[in-house]
């Protein structure tokens, strides 16, 4: 009795989504090209800054996999601004806490109207150390503002995925 149970929880869950209309995300049919082929044909501008270089290496390597840019429908834009701030920490003098904050906005323009069809804004923080050696300190903040890159750029593209997969 108990090894059916499994299984008969199993069947029941996969009705139900079946039911819901649930499909993943990166699906294709026959009816549609399926998102991961629309992400393909998104461009993103060079960057300016070396947070913006990195989230858009990232979101190049996550959506443009081995493409060459031909046929980009869609423009991406985003406007990175990073703003780091102390941590006041009381029990350590010397030691000090600082935090990144990156803020991103993003534009996705169809490049065939030139209308902004989706935008948004996202942000990440993250904190580091502060150990009063200068080398140290300037790995720490450039460590800590990749991270923040890297999680913004997983966010605009998730964002992007479910815009798409909304308009499949």
């Amino acid at each position: 009795m108990m090894r059916k149970r499994p299984a008969v929880l199993i069947v029941v869950v996969a009705l139900l989504l079946a039911g819901c209309g649930y499909r993943p995300l990166y699906s294709s049919s026959a009816e549609n090209q399926g998102v991961a082929a629309i992400m393909a044909s998104v461009e993103i501008p060079e960057a300016e800054t070396r947070v913006g270089q990195i989230i858009r290496n990232d979101l190049i390597s996550a959506m443009r996999p081995g493409n060459d840019g031909a046929g980009d429908r869609y423009l991406l834009n985003i406007t990175p601004v990073m703003k780091t701030t102390e941590v006041i920490d009381k029990k350590q003098p010397s030691t000090t806490r600082e935090s990144v904050r990156l803020t991103v906005a993003y534009e996705l323009i169809d490049q065939q109207t030139g209308q902004t069809i989706h935008s948004g804004k996202t942000f990440s923080q993250v904190s580091f150390d502060v150990v009063r050696q200068p080398f140290a300190d300037t790995q720490a903040e450039n460590n800590a503002m990749e991270r923040a890159a890297h999680e913004v750029s997983g966010d605009i593209r998730m964002r992007i995925a479910a815009f798409f997969a909304t308009r499949a």
